[in-house]
């Protein structure tokens, strides 16, 4: 049998210089000095992050779980990341301070390099809404039964307003979005298919992301692009199904710039639409530029929210409205990272102030078999400012520009 006893449980390994990061030095420090005080507030002497956003957002490290557990184990004078020695040195030359390298050669020794970080704090934050049941669990077996404590609503507040870097960047997602609209634009045509179009936008906005941000992570760039019934679900997969005259069609386009998402989404039609169908999209681009007017610092998610319902409740549509009227945007994804408290919904009441990003993103549903049958959605993002809000979206939007083929 191989002796394994002089295997190291965890170790570091700086391997390279550090790499360019999305945000400065100071940024990632005035990230960490928001959260230490958040700490110092409520006595919590250590915070362990696991998910895939607030490490991001604390440390700059994006990762690839692949069944494998991560974190960021943040104190008071320190702040590490904590990665399987399957990425060796990746996580360190692209974490904002210090990283330690866990093995697989014996069972949990993740935990136990979480344990040498933490100490013998009694009082341990962690994200209620990403730890596991069964993370819990070995979580209080390996750390010696520690009190845990929730700071995920208080990250995600934190998280909530941006910095000028972050706006800064979110401004080049929302760019690169447009790119990408104009591509599946300039793509569309009887009997393309939705996987032949999809793929024009993305390829043109990975080209825009390495042109503009040569020192960034290039992955998980996306579109979904639908036709016909496909249009139904705001998240519907892409298809290879062909397009015919006649057709409604959703474009969306979603660069990811160093785990920033931003979003591009548009109704067209191939070929003039029916009465129907136009006065419904004309209703839901009116229900769209109602909400990019309420946005504006003062202005409550709830408050917005039931004033387009009344406007969608006078046109007898509200009852094919699919889910709220925007949210927030920064560090997230389709897979990780949501800041529901602000998300433009009824039961969400949280005041829009400046520095927040939020989306104005009207959808209508029309079952199939019924007149103007299809998904109609329009979305743009939002800057608030000290008195006003930015539109960063320059793709246009209505039947002026997106019927195709007429």
């Amino acid at each position: 049998m191989t002796d394994t006893s002089n295997r190291p449980e965890f170790f570091t390994c700086h391997n390279g210089e550090k790499a360019a990061l999305p945000f400065s030095k100071s940024e990632y420090d005035r990230r960490l000095a928001g959260l230490r005080a958040i700490m110092a507030a409520r006595d919590i002497p250590a915070v362990l992050l696991t998910s895939m956003h607030n490490i991001a957002y604390y440390s700059g490290f994006l990762y690839c779980a692949f069944g494998r557990p991560y974190g960021c184990v943040v104190t008071q004078d320190k702040c590490t990341t904590v990665s399987a020695n399957i990425d060796a040195g990746q996580p360190w030359r692209r974490s904002a301070e210090e990283n330690v390298i866990y093995t697989d050669w014996k069972r949990d020794n993740y935990w136990r390099a979480v344990a040498n970080l933490i100490g013998n704090a009694k009082r341990v934050g962690i994200e209620s809404d990403h730890m596991t049941m069964a993370a819990r669990d070995t979580a209080l077996n390996m750390l010696g039964a520690p009190e845990l404590v929730d700071i995920a609503p208080d990250t995600m507040a934190a998280r909530m307003v941006k910095s000028a870097e972050e706006i800064e960047l979110i401004k080049g997602g929302a760019r690169t979005a447009d790119v990408g609209g104009a591509a599946i634009h300039a793509a569309i045509r009887e009997g393309a298919t939705e996987i032949d179009i999809a793929m024009a936008g993305r390829d043109a906005m990975e080209a825009e992301i390495a042109r503009a941000y040569p020192d960034a992570e290039y992955r998980d760039t996306w579109v979904w692009f639908q036709s016909g019934l496909n249009t139904d679900g705001a998240h519907n997969p892409v298809t290879k199904r062909a397009l015919q005259k006649g057709d409604i069609l959703s474009l969306n386009t979603f660069p990811m710039i160093s785990g920033y998402y931003t979003a591009l989404e548009r109704t067209l039609f191939l070929g003039e639409p029916d009465a129907d169908s136009l006065r419904i999209w004309k209703a839901n681009v009116a229900a769209h530029e109602l909400g990019l007017s309420l946005i504006k610092p003062g202005a409550t998610c709830s408050g917005i929210t039931a004033e387009i319902n009344r406007f969608f409740a006078d046109e007898d549509l509200l009852q094919y409205r699919s889910f709220g009227y925007g949210h927030s945007f920064g560090v997230l994804s389709h897979y990780y990272g949501r800041e529901s408290g602000l998300e433009l919904r009824e039961d969400i009441d949280t005041v829009l102030e400046p520095g927040m990003v939020v989306s104005i993103e009207p959808m209508l549903w029309i079952p199939e078999g019924q007149p103007g049958a299809g998904g109609y959605r329009e979305h743009d993002i939002l800057v608030v400012g000290e008195d006003s809000a930015e539109n960063i979206t320059g793709f246009p939007y209505g039947p002026g520009h997106n019927i195709i083929g007429a």
